[in-house]
Order: C-alpha cells, then sequence, then structure tokens
C-alpha cells in the first residue's frame, strides 16, 4: 500500500495543487482515464471546502490530504481541523460515517457551503464517507484501480 500525504495552508490558491496532485497519483495508482475528471472535482470541492471552513472559523492548523494506493482501490482523504465541522441530523441520510448531531455552538458553515460541497462530492462519487467530531472532519473518497493498468 503505497500513501502520499499533503499538508497545506487554508489558502484557496493551493486547492489546485491539491487536484493536480491528486490527478497524478490517481493516474499511477491505475484509476480509469475517464474517471480522472471526477477525481479531480471531488478533490477540488473536498479541498474548498476545509478552507472555507478553516478560514470561516479562524483556524490556522494546515488541510491534510492523505492518498492511498490499495490492491483493488484508490482512496483519498480530506481532513479539516474545525471541531464540530459536518453534516447536521438532518442532513445525515444517505451520508455513511455523518454525525448523527447539529454542529458544535459557534460554528460556521460559511453560509451553506459546507453542504452544497457535500452534495456536490455525493454526486461525483460513489463511495464516500464523511465523519466529524471534536477534532474535525474527515472526507473519505474512493474509487476502484483498474488491474490491467496496474500492471503496465
Amino acid at each position: 500500500m503505497a500513501t502520499v500525504e499533503l499538508r497545506f495552508s487554508a489558502q484557496p490558491e493551493h486547492v489546485r495543487t491539491a487536484r493536480l496532485v491528486a490527478a497524478a497519483v490517481a493516474r499511477r495508482a491505475g484509476v480509469d482515464e475517464a474517471v480522472l475528471d471526477e477525481v479531480r472535482l471531488a478533490v477540488g470541492e473536498a479541498c474548498s471546502r476545509a478552507v472555507g471552513l478553516h478560514r470561516s472559523n479562524d483556524v490556522t492548523t494546515p488541510i491534510r490530504v492523505v492518498l492511498t494506493e490499495e490492491e483493488k482501490t484508490f482512496s483519498i482523504e480530506v481532513g479539516d481541523e474545525v471541531p464540530g465541522a459536518g453534516v447536521a441530523a438532518a442532513d445525515a441520510a444517505g451520508v455513511p460515517g455523518a454525525r448523527a448531531s447539529a454542529p458544535a455552538e459557534g460554528f460556521d458553515d460559511a453560509d451553506g457551503e459546507d453542504e452544497m460541497g457535500l452534495a456536490v462530492i455525493r454526486g461525483l462519487v460513489d463511495d464516500v464517507e464523511v465523519s466529524a467530531g471534536e477534532d474535525g472532519g474527515t472526507i473519505r473518497m474512493s474509487w476502484p484501480v483498474s488491474a490491467a493498468d496496474v500492471l503496465s
């Protein structure tokens, strides 16, 4: 299992770099060429969401992106360190791993951008898990890997 970890400050201009790295690592891992745009868009949405959450909640720690190549899947985790960031109970339906309680008191989701970003990601990726807690939130996305591409 090969892993690439990327950390960047919560600046919108770094989201492009995360998208480029994700697409390059996904291609190397054997993700189908037809799916690479979805990977790029989903990572861009997840990272933009994390940047927005960090900036609107005055969190200065870096955004974390972990890209993992496994035997049959390629996964990406985008993590923020905003306590209580995540989806409210009403939005948890259909989101595996979403927490069942409302966001923490004082949590600012940047005027609904949090929910919109999650909806876009769910539309792009079949296998999505969203989790959140006191230490922040994580969006985990995965795609199948074509065995023929990995061997060539």
